[in-house]
């Protein structure tokens, strides 16, 4: 069974959806909180190098 989880910037209100992840070996796992039928496949390198990316600034702010 796989295990979701969300960030703990989330709230657990109705409207406070969020990017779930879940780490099926060899795969990560990424969903949205509000369609969680669809889902993502990526490797694991290839989620650090976008969470590193998100730190960095690499994507630019939205907003």
């Amino acid at each position: 069974m796989t295990e979701w989880q969300k960030s703990s910037f989330s709230g657990n209100g109705p409207d406070n959806n969020c990017v779930e992840v879940a780490s099926d070996s060899p795969v990560v796992k990424l969903r949205e909180g509000d369609a969680p039928g669809v889902v993502v496949t990526t490797t694991p390198g290839a989620f650090g190098a976008l969470i590193r990316g998100i730190k960095e600034g690499e994507f630019g702010r939205l907003g």
